[in-house]
């Protein structure tokens, strides 16, 4: 396998993307959330993309805007189309056999796909996607529940309560909270559902169960939506062995589903 680096123009700036070749004509585009750099965290996104590049599927990973290698202003997920999209092109330039692509995004860089309608990418797997507005101010029901589901289940959370290690008033009002009916969907969450509503390509929409993330998008989302697909015991970035499996296998399945 051959790890290439590249520079590419977007909207003025320069950005600095990777390739890993392979002779495939499905290839996998890597795009990076949050301030993430294109190693993504614990160099996750540089590991995976070896891995399915030695499967024959070329992968390009890039840092957007503001961010790691890339200069320009950083704007955020919700103006890194351009990024994308510029993404898209160096990829198609960099591996001319590519017809068609997927494009992967974690938390807020699936939100980054969502809002902008794909991208112009062929498929999308969307994990863990960022629903959760800048305004809220405290976890949201979905959420405190789960905690509480998996703390009721823990001998050493229960033997702090009974010890009156916990205060009782904290939990009192969270729980509280934890029983509040689900909020309304978020601005956020419609903008990314319009995003995708006209989507002709295959969508995944990975979820590690015990990631916050995860937890709130399922809050703000059809829970019966069929192209949710779970990962028990994974936490958001994947990084319990078994969970790295499990990402690795959806993401071949989206990619052979996806050939020409």
């Amino acid at each position: 396998m051959i790890r290439r680096h590249l520079t590419f123009p977007c909207e003025g700036s320069t950005l600095v993307g990777t390739l890993d070749e392979a002779n495939g004509a499905t290839g996998l585009l890597l795009v990076s959330g949050g301030n993430e750099l294109r190693s993504g965290a614990w160099s996750g996104q540089a590991q995976l993309a070896a891995r399915i590049a030695a499967r024959g599927f070329p992968v390009f990973r890039y840092d957007r805007r503001g961010v790691g290698d890339s200069d320009g202003p950083n704007g955020e997920f919700r103006s890194a189309g351009p990024d994308i999209a510029a993404a898209l092109t160096a990829f198609r330039e960099a591996a001319p056999q590519v017809a068609r692509i997927v494009a992967m995004g974690n938390c807020d860089a699936a939100s980054s796909l969502m809002l902008a309608g794909g991208a112009g990418c062929d498929a999308l797997t969307l994990s863990n996607p960022w629903t959760i507005e800048e305004s809220a101010d405290e976890p949201s029901p979905e959420v405190l529940r789960d905690h509480y589901k998996r703390r009721l289940a823990s001998p050493e959370a229960l033997k702090r309560l009974l010890t009156g290690q916990i205060p009782i008033g904290k939990l009192l009002r969270s729980l509280l909270a934890a029983l509040r009916p689900a909020p309304a969907p978020t601005s956020l969450a419609q903008d990314m559902a319009a995003g995708i509503a006209g989507f002709a390509g295959p969508i995944a929409i990975l979820i590690a169960e015990r990631d916050r993330t995860g937890i709130a998008f399922l809050g703000a989302w059809d829970k019966a939506d069929p192209r949710i697909r779970r990962c028990a015991g994974a936490s958001h970035s994947y990084v319990e062995p078994e969970a790295r499996e499990w990402l690795e296998a959806q993401v071949l399945e989206m990619l052979s589903s996806s050939r020409g």
